[in-house]
């Protein structure tokens, strides 16, 4: 076993180095939320995500490398170290990154995305998991062929190249990191613990909901006056929060005891179905900001609101699937109803006030959370 491995009685441990590590990660999603905010079209919105996607597979491939490495190191300090500078370098570049500062962005992603294989192969050598990240190396490099190109072209073609590069890098694990006449590395070799992985990804959607506190205190300090109005539109604000985080943690089975503890099953839970969570909480703290701001509705308000706790609830679906093989009708329910809330916004957006739209998908989110906690306590 290797001198870095973690050791068994740990697995679940989550170390300092990997806390600190998420500091990054609090300004890393701020960053994407004030570029939505500037960005306010379905172009911005599409750069948004690709950037968001780089983001977070930066994030989730180090939790996963620390889901075996052993947190009290000193050496995996100063890896951890290392990696948190690169993701400082593309969080300051994620404003720019469609314009002058796509190269820091690129250079930073596939710096660390080559630096963990590589540190785990050297730290895991003669044993399966090198091998697993050899292939793991591979798959990054040819993705990085796309990051690099779209990185010297157009920003338009950029956005282009930059959806293969993270088609490429998305597919990997699905794939097995299969690459033709060399090898793969196939989700059954991969060691993992689920409560690791769990307590990661718990910790970063709560960083994610921490994005809203810090837009709703700043609108309102914006204003300078709490008036009556402003102070019920923070309070809706904060209760969807609240609503947010309740769904989340009363999701039926998110208990990492039960269901489907394969690699596979979490990979599809953690690495996937998260990615959408956590997207969805920062749309939500967007969409926060814009209803405090805004007296009046607009279609894009109206969308963003909408889109927040749908592209969240998209994540519980696939939560569910993957470790339970089932979906909850509940969330087929509450995403038609925010659906017909969109549809019915858009076109009266000009006749009602945000604290409308706010209530109406309170009403949906916050009945979702009760009913989903009622149904775990009688399970």
């Amino acid at each position: 076993m290797s001198v870095l491995a973690r050791p068994q009685e740990r697995r679940s441990e989550v170390g300092p180095a990997e806390l600190f590590f998420d500091l990054v990660y609090v300004f890393a999603i701020i960053q994407l939320s004030h570029l939505l905010l500037h960005h306010l079209s379905w172009h911005g919105a599409a750069q948004t995500v690709i950037v968001f996607a780089a983001v977070w597979w930066g994030w989730n491939y180090t939790a996963w490398a620390m889901n075996w490495l052993d947190p009290r190191r000193t050496a995996v300090h100063l890896i951890t170290g290392v990696l948190m500078l690169a993701s400082l370098g593309m969080a300051v570049a994620i404003p720019s990154a469609f314009g002058d500062k796509a190269w820091l962005f690129v250079a930073c992603y596939l710096f660390a995305g080559v630096l963990r294989p590589v540190v785990m192969m050297v730290a895991f050598r003669g044993q399966q998991m090198a091998t697993n990240y050899r292939m793991l190396l591979l798959w990054t490099l040819g993705a990085g062929i796309f990051w690099v190109a779209g990185a010297v072209v157009d920003p338009d073609l950029r956005l282009w190249l930059w959806l293969v590069a993270v088609l490429v890098d998305y597919a990997a694990p699905i794939a097995n990191f299969k690459v033709p006449g060399v090898g793969a590395a196939p989700m059954h070799l991969w060691d993992t613990d689920a409560e690791h992985l769990a307590e990661r990804n718990r910790l970063v959607f709560i960083i994610a909901l921490g994005e809203s506190i810090l837009l709703m205190g700043g609108a309102v300090v914006d204003e300078g006056v709490l008036t009556g109005s402003l102070a019920l539109s923070l309070f809706l604000g904060f209760a969807g929060l609240f609503v947010l985080w309740w769904n989340y943690f009363a999701l039926a089975g998110h208990d990492v005891h039960g269901g489907d503890t394969s690699t596979a099953a979490l990979r599809s839970a953690f690495a996937y179905a998260h990615a959408f969570m956590v997207l969805g909480a920062i749309l939500f703290a967007v969409s926060v900001e814009l209803r405090l701001s805004h007296e009046h509705l607009t279609p894009t308000v109206v969308i963003v609101t909408v889109a927040g706790p749908l592209v969240y609830l998209v994540g519980n679906l696939l939560y569910l699937g993957s470790r339970f093989g089932r979906f909850a009708r509940s969330r087929f329910v509450a995403m038609a109803a925010l659906v017909v809330i969109g549809i019915a916004g858009v076109l009266t957006a000009d006749q009602f006030p945000p604290i409308v739209l706010s209530l109406a998908v309170l009403a949906v989110t916050g009945s979702l959370a009760a009913l989903t906690a009622y149904g775990r306590r009688s399970a």
